[in-house]
């Protein structure tokens, strides 16, 4: 399967994108999101599709698609300088249809007693911009009805054409000597609603390019220019120029141009923009490089790495696009109602219709009610209460260095009562050093760690970092080749023609029947805190190793965080169980689970699952990429260069574990704000709806004023999301 991000043209409210979600999830090979503020469509698909059958699919929907999304580098439309025109025009025909109410002075010629001919030639004439300017809205409203998924416009649509329609009969019948007929038209309501629902789309579309203000930023973190060294100096180039392997040159002051290495130099950078955290971080040759960093103190060479889409900060942007593209359960409410809302609200507006004709009321009032339901109803504010909250708080985590990938982990975050810490890597540093070597065999200690550091060269583990990392402190030769093969969970295998060796724990030792006299030794080891690893030649001990871990400094303070809001904490690691503990209790942390291997630990995460717990897994990214999927949220700690290949649902790009505190409170704030939305969209429809009938005896109201309460519905929602950025 392949994904895309298509960017959707036409989408007006919830039932348009629930019904282009639905069709595109119809056809065979397509997988869908739809996502209305961000007026996207996430799509996985066929290999056998493409993406003109992709664009061919919406535009059958009705829609019309432009393209895959640029990282919303596109600025968005808008149609200021018409509404402010035709609001002019519509402040004339409020004039002239009002004079004869109120004690301004009249314009006679547009006097509806005086010349009720030129007066209705006048209204209908200024109707027609007002029919023109809404052409968008009632084409998108009937087409809509074409293809079964009948929205706003829809609704807007057909109360705009009752009132015109009739409007025009009566017309007729004023010219054809029925005096009477001249209060029975209903141009202004076409030109209100029209106008007002414009009006509506305009700051809802504003409102709405506020919300994603913080994914803005993101993009533009990144400098348009870069240093391209030369001989003795060097060459301003545009971004789009650089290429893989080219050397730059970054002055004090500024902005990394592109990822890399650098070559040359040494500083310190500013890498607030990715982890949130505003102490500059000290970098020297060698070290990588984030594009968007600040450069504080010196000149310093770079070589270029990763350009374009492969950049960090494309990746950053790329995956919160997608999150926001994602639907969290609680949208799933919203998009059940918008369903049925549309067609609920088009039956209802016939029944009100009928009973009023029933009741003996003439045919204007019928069709004046008829229109007052059609445009008070307001779906829009059902379907932007969810996506809005979720695009401002996953793009504002994702600048405080908490990357979420799907919005239902953003959800399920409220709901964890279980946090499972590895060890290794997480609540430690996973920076291990070589503190003790106990040599069993005849070889000296230089030739123990020479082969220990060989075998464990091209591994990942922690353990072998840690290994690499005294053996390049120390110039110890690995330039030996091994065959080698990692067994997770245990260590690593190697061959040299016939011999074999194992750089692993007790665990293998156990499971390949080897007798292993070193318990003892490997107890006394671990009360120190040490973790330890045995040297194995043909099924013979030669060597035990310990290295000793730093525990993080914001692994004590998370852990305080998360027992005062009563969240069980438990540890599990793969160390011995006298080495864990000893962690466990610097920590403050009862439950510990040792001696497990990755399949293990996945198994013990699924078991808490099963057992009704909401799990959240902390781990280190990639290594514990089973246990972090079976969680029901999975959180790794990453340097913010390696986030792609991440198996979490959320990545804590400055590896700091008291963000987990804060993302409980981002969930929780934004949930809650969803609510609210929900609640007060639904009360609007279920008070307005009612009024807008009539059939309330003292309460009226016009299609004008309905128009006016629909946008405020719409406002209100948006505002309310909006809160989350200050929050």
């Amino acid at each position: 399967m392949k994904k895309t991000i298509l960017r959707i043209e036409g989408m007006s409210c919830s039932a348009c994108s629930n019904g282009l979600e639905k069709f595109l999830n119809s056809k065979e090979g397509v997988k869908a999101t739809v996502n209305l503020v961000m007026a996207t469509a996430s799509i996985e698909y066929d290999d056998k599709l493409t993406i003109s059958d992709l664009n061919k699919y919406v535009e059958e929907a009705g829609f019309h698609s432009l393209g895959e999304e640029k990282l919303i580098e596109k600025k968005e439309k808008t149609h200021k300088t018409p509404i402010v025109l035709l609001g002019i025009l519509g402040l004339f025909v409020l004039y002239i249809t009002m004079q004869h109410m109120t004690n301004t002075p009249k314009i006679m010629l547009f006097d509806m007693e005086e010349h009720p001919k030129i007066y209705t030639i006048s209204l209908f004439l200024c109707t027609i911009p007002f029919l023109i300017f809404g052409f968008d809205i009632m084409k998108n409203g009937i087409k809509n009805v074409l293809h079964k998924m009948p929205n706003m416009d829809t609704l807007v649509t057909i109360g705009v054409f009752a009132s015109f329609i009739y409007s025009i009969y009566s017309m007729v019948l004023l010219f054809l000597g029925n005096e009477e007929a001249i209060h029975h038209m209903f141009f202004e309501s076409t030109i209100f609603v029209i106008l007002f629902i414009k009006l509506g789309k305009y700051i809802t579309e504003k409102s709405k390019n506020k919300t994603k203000d913080s994914i803005k930023e993101l993009v533009k973190m990144t400098p348009n220019k870069a240093h391209l060294k030369t001989n003795d100096s060097y060459v301003d180039i545009t971004i789009d120029e650089v290429n893989k392997g080219d050397i730059l040159i970054c002055l004090s002051g500024e902005k990394i141009a592109v990822d890399g290495v650098i070559v040359k130099g040494s500083s310190s950078f500013d890498e607030s923009f990715i982890t949130g955290e505003s102490i500059p971080v000290d970098k020297k040759v060698g070290s990588k490089v984030i594009a968007g960093s600040i450069n504080y103190d010196s000149k310093i060479e770079y070589q270029a790495e990763r350009i374009g889409k492969e950049s960090t900060i494309s990746e950053i942007v790329r995956l919160v696009v997608e999150a926001t593209n994602t639907k969290a359960p609680i949208s799933k409410i919203a998009d059940r109602i918008c369903s049925y809302f549309v067609p609920c609200v088009l039956g209802t507006a016939v029944i009100i219709f009928l009973l009023h004709m029933i009741l003996g009321h003439t045919i204007s009032d019928a069709i004046l009610y008829f229109v007052t339901v059609l445009v008070v109803a307001c779906p829009c504010a059902l379907g932007l209460a969810t996506p809005l909250a979720l695009v401002v708080s996953v793009g504002n985590s994702a600048k405080k260095g908490i990357l979420i990938k799907d919005s239902e982990s953003l959800e399920l975050a409220k709901k964890i009562d279980t946090v499972v810490f590895d060890k290794t890597g997480t609540l430690t540093s996973g920076t291990l050093t070589i503190s003790e070597v106990n040599n069993h065999c005849d070889l000296e200690k230089e030739t123990v760690l020479e082969l220990v550091a060989t075998i464990e060269k091209y591994s990942t583990h922690p353990i072998a970092v840690g290994i690499n990392k005294y053996a390049k402190e120390n110039n110890i030769n690995t330039d030996r080749e091994f065959e080698t093969e990692d067994l997770p969970g245990y260590g690593v295998k190697a061959k040299d023609n016939h011999t074999i060796y194992y750089v692993c724990n007790r665990a293998l030792l156990k499971r390949l029947d080897i007798i292993n006299s070193y318990e003892d030794e490997e107890n006394k080891m671990a009360k120190e805190g040490n973790s330890v690893i045995y040297l194995v030649r043909n099924n013979k001990v030669l060597a035990t190793i310990g290295l000793k871990d730093v525990i993080r400094k914001e692994s004590k303070k998370i852990v305080e965080k998360l027992k005062e809001k009563n969240i069980n904490i438990i540890m599990l690691s793969g160390d011995n169980e006298m080495t864990a503990k000893k962690i466990a209790k610097e920590l403050d942390i009862d439950n510990v689970v040792a001696n497990v291997n990755p399949k293990e630990k996945t198994k013990y995460i699924k078991n808490l699952v099963k057992e009704g717990k909401y799990v959240m897994m902390v781990g280190d990214g990639i290594n514990d990429a089973p246990s972090l999927t079976s969680a029901t949220v999975g959180v790794s700690i990453s340097s913010g260069t390696d986030i792609a290949t991440n198996a979490a649902n959320i990545v804590l790009v400055n590896n700091n574990l008291v963000k987990i505190d804060d993302l409980f409170s981002i969930s929780e704030k934004t949930i809650n704000n969803i609510k609210q939305n929900l609640f007060w969209a639904c009360i609007y429809n279920i008070c307005m709806i009612p009024i807008a009938t009539g059939l309330i005896p003292g309460i009226h109201i016009n299609p004008m004023v309905a128009c006016i309460a629909m946008i405020i519905s719409s406002l209100s929602v948006t505002i309310n999301a909006l809160r989350l950025k200050r929050k």
